[in-house]
């Protein structure tokens, strides 16, 4: 069935209205017709059933037959990406968004490939939410992430969020298997943690400064294996394994 997006304010009432974008995508690309049925996401946890009712040049008319409400994932992960260049970073963003991250941080580190002037910021948050909803029509899911403007690693570590576990990709050797932190963190409390960041480095990674400062306000060092990944192989590799640890059952 064929999935569409609209904001929850446009989702209230017992009809909907897909138009720009969305509308051209049905008539000229799908080719809609009235009793058809349609998927509606907004975003916020809903799924919404609804029936083609009225077709015009520029505008589709919807009737809600029925509403779904999804629950978001028992945890959330925040990946703090730094920023690498355009088309990979998009790639970055569609591939987190499958894997479903709560939030994206892009990070302007020291050694990222592609340094964002001010004036260009919203034009690049505009891109990338853009890039999240085609991506939660594709994979169907209803919810979708947080993207922040980029900011240096000072900045975010300043705000002073707390996660009850933050990892760091490493190449260190003190690094660890993630298992064996999400084992330890089990061990304390008996429970699997319920927000998770995670830092992924640029190309050649973060400086050893970068990584010192961001060790020191308590994330700790994860390995990736013993290849050294592009930086958007690693973001996969990363929410790919969060996932499966966090998903996985437990006795």
């Amino acid at each position: 069935m064929h999935r569409f997006y609209l904001p929850p304010h446009q989702v209230q009432g017992p009809a909907a209205v897909l138009t720009d974008g969305e509308a051209h995508h049905a008539l000229h690309v799908l080719r809609l017709r009235a009793g058809e049925r349609v998927v509606v996401l907004d975003g916020a946890g809903h799924e919404l059933l609804c029936e083609v009712t009225e077709l015009s040049r520029d505008a589709v008319t919807l009737k809600l037959v029925q509403k779904h409400v999804i629950p978001p994932l028992p945890y959330r992960i925040t990946l703090a990406q730094a920023v690498t260049k355009a088309k990979t970073m998009d790639l970055i963003v569609q591939k987190a968004t499958e894997l479903g991250a709560h939030r994206i941080v892009p990070i302007i580190s020291e050694r990222s490939v592609s340094q964002i002037a001010e004036d260009a910021t919203a034009t690049k948050l505009e891109k990338w939410h853009a890039t999240t909803i085609e991506t939660i029509k594709q994979c169907g899911s209803p919810w979708l992430p947080l993207i922040d403007a980029p900011q240096s690693s000072q900045k975010f570590l300043a705000s002073s969020e707390r996660f009850e576990i933050s990892l760091i990709a490493s190449l260190q050797a003190d690094a660890h298997h993630p298992r064996e932190h999400f084992e330890a963190f089990r061990a304390e409390r008996g429970r699997l943690p319920k927000s998770v960041c995670v830092w992924v480095g640029p190309e050649g990674d973060f400086t050893p400064a970068e990584i010192n400062t961001v060790r020191q306000a308590g994330a700790l060092p994860i390995t990736l294996g013993q290849l050294i990944l592009r930086s958007e192989t690693a973001a996969i590799y990363c929410l790919s394994i969060l996932n499966y640890e966090l998903q996985a059952p437990h006795a």
